[in-house]
């Protein structure tokens, strides 16, 4: 604090104070899609499936993208999971523009950055629960010891731990798309992407998957889904309409660093 009697007359600036790691380091969002284009076909016979679509998502989001069949929700799912390239336009994934990554490349941002739940499960029959969850790991090179731990305590995350050693004919259809879920957190990614995960689920089931989502979604975790049904888009925080291949509406119900509308509680309440 400089003295009123001592003040100079031209006193120099202090000096700034230095920036906090807080400053320092600003988290990337984990989606940045700038006027994205997706067409297919040659010539004059081209369809366009996604006109120009921007999209944020930022860290610790819950975002429903939603449309009818046409809408462009299946390209654009394919997109964000690096299944597929935009014709034009800009993609960030976790701040990683993936447009200029080769392929080999593009498989790693896939296999660690991404976490896949699929409609179909996509589990490998007669093969434990706990050995369909290590697959990631395997495919990144992960030792044994580790993987096994880390398995385990994904399936334990997801209220599997019981069943760990079953395999998916021994797991009823919700517990069967836990592991999958589970195996899609194994390798701590980026970005939970689902793609229909309660299509082939009961009521029961699909709301308790969902509320498993909540609960992730209130731990930090950012999950993008795919979906048609309006109970399953209840349980996120944000829904994006999509209508030939252009965003129709972007509708937000709580703020990104808010709890999900939906709870992982209020859904077990519903379920019982």
């Amino acid at each position: 604090m400089f003295s009123l009697q001592r003040r100079p007359s031209a006193p120099p600036a202090p000096p700034a104070p230095p920036a906090s790691r807080h400053q320092l380091v600003t988290p990337h969002p984990v989606i940045e899609i700038t006027n994205l284009v997706k067409t297919y076909g040659t010539g004059r016979i081209q369809v366009t499936a996604l006109a120009g679509v921007d999209l944020l998502v930022e860290r610790g989001d819950f975002v429903a993208i939603m449309g009818a069949s046409g809408s462009g929700k299946s390209t654009l799912m394919n997109i964000l999971g690096c299944l597929d390239v935009p014709t034009r336009g800009r993609f960030l994934l976790d701040g990683v523009d993936v447009r200029t990554l080769e392929e080999a490349t593009l498989a790693k941002v896939r296999n660690r950055k991404i976490g896949f739940v699929f409609q179909s499960f996509n589990l490998i029959p007669r093969t434990s629960a706990v050995a369909n969850v290590e697959l990631p790991l395997v495919y990144a090179g992960v030792r044994a010891k580790e993987r096994r731990a880390r398995a385990l305590a994904a399936l334990d995350a997801v209220g599997l731990a019981e069943r760990a050693h079953h395999g998916p004919q021994e797991l009823s259809g919700g517990q069967q798309q836990r592991a999958a879920v589970a195996r899609a957190l194994v390798s701590n990614p980026a970005l939970l992407l689902a793609d229909e995960p309660t299509g082939n689920l009961d009521s029961a089931s699909t709301t308790e998957i969902m509320g498993l989502f909540a609960e992730l979604n209130a731990e930090g975790r950012t999950v993008v889904l795919i979906t048609h049904e309006e109970e399953v888009a209840r349980f996120a925080k944000r829904v994006v309409r999509l209508r030939d291949g252009h965003i129709q509406s972007d509708t937000r119900s709580a703020p990104v660093s808010a709890r999900p509308p939906v709870s992982g509680q209020d859904s077990r309440q519903e379920a019982s």
